[in-house]
């Protein structure tokens, strides 16, 4: 649960400091996201205003030998439809909501971002799909590997479309096996071009089906014009 995550952001291109498990979950939902365009973590809130806002409230400020700390939202975060506002994120495991103490901490958290007219929520374990964590750590690692071309991303688009048309319940490991065997490909390259076009919204699918049991008839091609603009966001 307390473990600290260092990586690398796809959409951001710096890296990121995460606290636990659950954080690097929701980063990496938001991170995926192709309506999210910034992901600030670990966001720090005015201190003045904090201290003022837990006064009036009679709520308790975090100090250190008397001087008020600064804290922070763990998310900042921000769209691609500019009349829609940031959203302030906080993860919390579920166990950390009965004790008195966070919640007293959320609840001046949660008055600070009301006050700037910026919306603000909770996200615990139960918010986040195992299913969709899974995926996208798979494919996560390859979102940001410019390896291959567009051009080369676009022939093995038509090249996945072909196979996926000649049989749509094939499963997608089935396929890629496949064209590693008729192009005499090293195991798994043919794998590797698919988690690529995957990553790079050349195929869209539902998130929360498990990647090992994909068909062909669960994937939808992207339109051109929407995967040009997921890569100019992306690379």
């Amino acid at each position: 649960m307390g473990r600290s995550h260092r990586l690398f952001g796809s959409k951001c291109q710096r890296m990121h400091h995460l606290l636990s498990d659950l954080e690097l979950a929701v980063f990496l939902s938001l991170d995926w996201s192709p309506k999210v365009v910034d992901v600030r973590e670990q966001f720090p809130l005015r201190v003045e205003d904090t201290v003022r806002i837990a006064e009036e409230a009679g709520l308790p400020h975090a100090r250190f030998k008397g001087t008020p700390q600064v804290l922070s939202s763990d998310f900042l975060v921000d769209f691609d439809d500019s009349a829609r506002p940031a959203m302030a994120i906080q993860a919390k495991y579920s166990s950390d909501l009965e004790k008195s103490e966070v919640v007293e901490r959320l609840e001046l958290e949660r008055r600070y971002w009301a006050e700037k007219g910026i919306p603000w929520t909770i996200v615990t374990e139960r918010e986040v799909s195992k299913t969709a964590f899974s995926n996208i750590q798979w494919l996560y690692p390859v979102q940001s590997d410019n390896e291959l071309s567009l051009d080369e991303l676009d022939h093995y688009q038509k090249l996945y479309l072909h196979e996926f048309q000649r049989d749509p319940d094939r499963p997608l490991t089935t396929i890629a096996q496949g064209l590693d065997m008729a192009y005499g490909l090293e195991p798994g390259q043919a794998l590797y071009w698919l988690r690529q076009l995957l990553a790079q919204h050349y195929f869209l699918f539902d998130i929360n089906k498990p990647y090992r049991t994909l068909k062909a008839a669960d994937l939808a091609g992207t339109p051109q014009s929407q995967r040009q603009e997921v890569l100019r966001a992306s690379r």
